[in-house]
């Protein structure tokens, strides 16, 4: 496969990754976090894209009829990984010991992968639910 035949997944991906990171962008403007306090939205923000992932997931390995290619590098590498921000989740961990939050930050370090494993299996639990309904109507 040349490089010519990636374009549209490079072109789908980069969309999908302005798009995320801009609703991760809304989300922490609409839901700002002060200083040296639990980073609530960030924390809400990976475990939606967590969820999310699982349920994309599902669509583009279980669901009866395949869906587009081009959707799982739109959705799941281009939206979710735009969205999510495990980088500002390890430097918002860093922030909450650096302002002596220690137990706010084993908290957060810790509920923050347990949540987002959760979140992933919660994700393919509901799509998994979802196509059994569609395929016993």
């Amino acid at each position: 496969m040349g490089m010519r035949d990636q374009l549209p997944v490079v072109a789908v991906v980069a969309a999908g990754g302005v798009l995320g990171a801009s609703a991760r962008y809304a989300a922490t403007l609409a839901w700002p976090t002060a200083p040296g306090t639990f980073p609530w939205t960030v924390f809400a923000v990976n475990a939606t894209g967590c969820a999310l992932l699982g349920l994309i997931m599902v669509l583009a390995t279980e669901a009866p009829a395949a869906p587009h290619p081009l959707l799982r590098p739109f959705l799941g590498t281009g939206f979710c990984g735009g969205f999510t921000t495990f980088s500002t989740y390890a430097l918002d961990t860093r922030r909450l010991f650096g302002a002596g939050s220690a137990v706010e930050g084993v908290l957060y370090l810790g509920g923050t992968l347990v949540t987002a494993l959760a979140a992933v299996v919660a994700g393919v639990t509901a799509g998994r639910a979802l196509w059994v309904r569609k395929e016993t109507a």
